[in-house]
């Protein structure tokens, strides 16, 4: 039932919009949502709903816990990410993974060598599903979603066990940090939370990234080539000088574990204007105002160069580390060690070079580390899942709930 549940989401285009002002900012994200809703109701969670800003809310009352039972949350979102197509996703299972290269699309020469692609090599055994080369898989995070489901179904089939009251919550917009914009922790009353968005299930995570966004524009002067020397100002040529003046190391393809990065995520123009977006990102406060200011820097150097104002520099923080808080309060840590510790699996804890829901759930005072769902390389045609892992984390979210 998992992967049959798994297939069916990812059969939905949810694809977040950054551009768009509208709450979600993409509608076709409400069609997975209101699929959710239906399913609680069929599997007996009567009191599941969607609000009016697409989140969906239910929860579940433990018969048997005590008077000072946690309510326990679950999250994950709905939405897929910018990079790729979520659209016509064509997934393949690949049953009992030979370590061997995979062929995603053998017209279009895509393939996936565990040399170039190391992590499949903690794969080696599972049932894999893997795209077809030419979209995302859409894992991040309906596998999450198919994970908290699948546990949920196995609840409800054993209530009398549950230690804890549940709390479920269904988010659009995480791909573009708008996740919980509109969250009501009224509707929701956890006492901690987790969100089912990471990888390897062997690793969850409390460690996020501190992150901004930057927009640069740049104004240039468009004048007739055959009469431009000393007189045309070509934006698109200011806009490579910008980018070159920022820390050439400093970028995510040469970055790991606690560097951070300036990601250009878009650029377009031509003569007379142009810009350039960037996602900031650093575990260290300190470190990532330095990244920040550097941005300002280099548009005071062109600025400078040119005598005017040519380069106008807008940046927007957008969620912070959640470990301090964690750290001050570890029984969401402890719960899901002991979970961990009965079913004899082994637990690491890792900084995410990203974010999650879980960040500002933990800046609006719901505790919320991050666990892993068994998918990897997500946002691209690379995109896949375990079946086992995910399988895995249905057990596991079944003993937090239950231990």
């Amino acid at each position: 039932m998992l992967t049959k549940r798994f297939l069916h989401y990812v059969s939905y285009d949810t694809q977040s919009d950054d551009t768009s002002l509208t709450i979600p900012s993409t509608k076709k994200q409400l069609e997975l949502s209101k699929v959710l809703v239906e399913e609680l109701h069929n599997l007996g969670v009567s009191n599941a709903f969607l609000d009016e800003y697409g989140v969906v809310y239910a929860r579940i009352e433990a018969l048997n816990a005590s008077e000072d039972a946690p309510t326990i949350g679950l999250n994950a979102h709905v939405d897929t990410a910018l990079e790729l197509s979520g659209a016509n996703v064509k997934p393949r299972i690949i049953k009992n993974y030979d370590g061997k290269t995979i062929t995603l699309n053998k017209e279009l020469d895509i393939y996936m060598d565990p040399s170039d692609f190391p992590e499949l090599n903690e794969v080696i055994g599972d049932d894999l599903i893997v795209t077809d080369g030419t979209t995302l898989l859409g894992g991040d995070d309906k596998a999450g979603i198919a994970i908290i489901m699948s546990a949920v179904e196995k609840v409800l089939q054993n209530k009398e066990k549950l230690t804890a009251h549940v709390a479920l919550s269904f988010t659009p917009d995480e791909e573009i940090g708008r996740g919980v914009e509109n969250f009501n922790l009224d509707h929701f009353k956890a006492t901690y939370a987790y969100t089912v968005d990471g990888g390897n299930i062997a690793y969850a995570n409390y460690e996020n990234f501190n992150a901004a966004s930057a927009n640069v524009c740049i104004h240039g002067k468009a004048i007739h080539p055959g009469t431009a020397k000393d007189k045309m100002i070509n934006a698109s040529t200011v806009a490579m000088e910008f980018h070159s003046l920022l820390d050439p190391n400093a970028v995510p393809e040469k970055t790991s574990n606690y560097e951070g990065f300036n990601h250009l995520t878009s650029m377009e123009g031509g003569v007379e204007q142009a810009t350039l977006n960037y996602i900031i990102r650093n575990h260290n406060e300190i470190y990532l105002q330095e990244q920040k200011d550097s941005f300002h820097h280099a548009a005071q150097i062109i600025n400078k160069k040119f005598g005017e104002r040519l380069v106008k520099v807008e940046i927007e923080d957008s969620y912070k580390n959640m470990a301090a808080l964690i750290k001050e309060d570890r029984r969401c840590l402890d719960r899901l060690e002991k979970a961990y510790e009965l079913l004899n699996l082994p637990l690491s804890y890792i900084p995410i070079r990203g974010g999650t829901d879980g960040a500002g759930l933990s800046y609006q005072g719901v505790l919320t580390p991050n666990l892993g769902t068994g998918g990897y390389y997500a946002h691209g045609k690379y995109e896949f899942v375990s079946i086992n892992q995910m399988q895995t984390m249905v057990e596991i979210i079944y003993t937090l709930l239950t231990l």
